[in-house]
């Protein structure tokens, strides 16, 4: 819908379930990190980040893990967060009482439960002495020397989900070891069997398995030796095609942040809805948003009660102006300004005008939210409808009027949807083309039209590989259209245009490509830095917090600071570059709002004063010093007013 278009718009489910804090409590997401705490994980090594220090990877994975939870104290408060060790003979935790133990080898260090200071003040003050401390962890929770059987590990993640995430939420296991093999000493494929067995009840309970391998100069890691006959496609829940290379993670130790920033993220379906490929021919499936702005989380209002602060709870009220009561929102009918008749007065005088339409005459303008509604989703029901194909060079980009979704087939509505959504797939990849469908994603929202760019799955050098599915692009109707502003400009002199190649490409980016991945939003990032100072009490230095987003000044000069000058010794001396060009800017005429005293009397005795435009009303009262504060009403009292002052 335009923007102006503010008469058909509802409830704008679309937008505002985003905006809504209620929605994200609703949808909780938990994580419980699976840190392996065999030997490898747990020997020291340099730290990169600190002289004179010593790390290992289970002190990297609970840095990891702590980060996490900070940044979720400000845009998730209502996630969930567990820390279990396996590959550990750890049973108690003496000093607290809260760990607890599973499955043989398997340690509960935090509990899964709702984010909070404490305990992630608790996890801080581990890593601290940890640092200070390099054997600590390796004392405190030592390894069993031996791998435990993987179908353990699955087994005690669901049993810690199921006693302490909620039924609603997003849940996942972040599983992090640099063992590519844990069944190596064993040979049992028995074992093998047990973890795909235990794999799928995870999934059936609602988990997803987001498995973080490390991999180091000395111990590169091989998914193939192990995880990839565990993690196997055909094993994962409807939302997901693929489990090991959809969610693949293979780094080095100190990129293990980053890469659980970019998982960080739940995936949720923002649509389920039938696909329609032909009469009586439908499959399932699922819609998700690939890029969503990320903002501030929503401010609540607060009461100042004196001893303590209470939340104040909002809510909308209709109120009818002239009885001063309130209205039933059931009651209110939704109705459109309309241009001005041929007997209006401003028509006749003036030759335009506007007026609103009366509502006792209960003209045909007026519709119920129901009526509304039907005009906006045409009495369609959700869903796609397959209507043909094109090339695919005839997609051009900027077609893209809006952010695209990423679908995927749902086997859980449809039967042979994967199946039929695959060969679809394919064939059209085969034959390059796209297809073109009619979308409707939301009962209150409007149809559009799509084009179904079709994907395969590509590895990439991390690991991590791009999924199979399509990208349902909206395309623009004939009314989104603007045409271009084409002007004709002056041509650089072909010497002017060589001396700024040459700096052009030695300022060139890297591969060619600008990876969004690697650059945070700085505003967003500067927000978040001084709320978790003030949650955990720390001080905040704004000095201290770094922006990726600035250019490198430095780096620019040195590689083309004597080729800049060049170019602009050149550019000065160039005629053409030193030619300003004069358009002619055209002004939109205001209306004239002045109005003589003989005038505003005549409509005064006459009793249409209320005609008058309040440009007009206020432009009369600024003329005398009254005050033009107040609704067009109170504008025309005050008018009368003064006119029967002023006789």
């Amino acid at each position: 819908m335009a923007p102006y278009d503010d008469w058909n718009n509802l409830d704008q489910e679309e937008d505002e379930e985003l905006q809504d804090p209620s929605y994200f409590e609703r949808n909780h997401d938990v994580i419980l990190f699976a840190i392996d705490c065999s030997q490898s994980m747990l020997a020291l090594r340099d730290d990169p980040n600190y002289e004179n220090s010593k790390t290992s990877h289970v002190l990297s994975a609970l840095n990891a893990a702590v980060q996490i939870q900070k940044r979720k104290v400000v845009v998730g408060p209502y996630d969930s967060v567990g820390i279990m060790f396996y590959n550990t003979v750890r049973t108690h935790r003496n000093e607290s009482g809260s760990g607890s133990e599973l499955k043989k080898g398997t340690y509960v260090y935090q509990p899964m439960s709702i984010i909070n200071a404490p305990k992630i003040l608790d996890l801080t003050q581990l890593i601290d002495e940890a640092r200070d401390n390099p054997d600590l962890l390796g004392e405190d929770y030592p390894s069993t020397g031996s791998h435990i059987p993987v179908g353990d590990v699955f087994t005690s993640c669901n049993w810690v989900l199921r006693d302490g995430a909620p039924k609603s939420a997003t849940k996942r296991v972040f599983l992090i070891t640099d063992n590519d093999n844990p069944l190596a000493s064993s040979h049992n494929s028995r074992l093998v069997t047990s973890a795909r067995t235990t794999l799928t009840d995870l999934l059936q309970a609602g988990v997803t398995i987001e498995p973080f391998f490390i991999t180091t100069d000395d111990k590169p890691f091989n998914q193939h030796r192990f995880w990839s006959s565990v993690l196997v496609a055909g094993t994962s829940s409807d939302e997901d095609l693929d489990v090991l290379p959809a969610s693949l993670s293979i780094s080095r130790i100190d990129d293990l942040l980053e890469q659980m920033r970019f998982h960080e993220a739940a995936k949720r379906a923002l649509f389920s809805i039938p696909f329609e490929l032909a009469t009586g021919f439908i499959i399932g499936i699922k819609g998700y948003g690939l890029i969503t702005e990320q903002k501030k989380g929503a401010y609540k209002y607060f009461a100042d009660l004196g001893d303590k602060m209470e939340v104040v709870e909002s809510h909308t009220t209709y109120v009818d102006e002239e009885r001063e009561a309130e209205v039933d929102k059931n009651s209110v009918l939704f109705g459109m300004t309309l241009g001005a008749t041929a007997e209006d007065e401003d028509t006749q005088e003036h030759g335009f005008g506007t007026r609103s339409v009366n509502p006792s005459r209960r003209a045909s303008v007026f519709y119920t939210a129901d009526e509304v509604r039907s005009f906006r989703t045409l009495d369609l029901e959700p869903g796609i409808k397959l209507l043909g194909f094109k090339d695919r060079s005839e997609l051009a980009f900027e077609d893209n009027v809006r952010h695209s979704s990423f679908i995927y087939p749902d086997e859980g509505t449809y039967a042979g949807s994967r199946r039929t959504f695959t060969a679809l797939l394919l064939s059209m990849v085969k034959k390059g083309k796209i297809g073109l469908v009619r979308a409707l994603m939301r009962r209150n929202a409007s149809p559009s039209f799509c084009a179904l760019l079709p994907q395969l799955g590509e590895d990439e050098d991390d690991g991590w590989a791009e999924p199979s599915g399509f990208h349902l692009i909206p395309l623009p109707f004939a009314d989104d259209i603007r045409p271009a502003p084409i002007e004709e400009g002056f041509q650089a002199e072909k010497e002017l245009v060589n001396a700024a190649k040459s700096f052009v490409s030695k300022l060139a980016l890297r591969n060619g490509t600008y990876p969004p991945d690697s650059y945070p939003n700085p505003a967003l990032s500067f927000h978040y830095a001084q709320l978790e100072a003030t949650a955990f009490r720390e001080e905040f230095h704004s000095d201290s917090f770094e922006d990726h987003t600035l250019p490198k000044n430095e780096m620019i000069h040195k590689k083309a600071g004597p080729l800049i000058k060049e170019w602009a010794k050149l550019v000065q001396n160039d005629k053409s570059a030193t030619t300003v060009v004069v358009r002619a800017t055209t002004s939109k005429r205001k209306p004239d709002v002045s109005l003589s005293e003989v005038e505003v009397r005549s409509r005064y005795e006459t009793g249409s004063l209320m005609q008058l435009r309040v440009d007009q009303m206020k432009e009369f009262l600024t003329g005398r010093s009254l005050a033009t504060s107040g609704k067009k009403a109170e504008l025309a009292e005050r008018i009368g007013e003064w006119l029967d002052g002023h006789p």
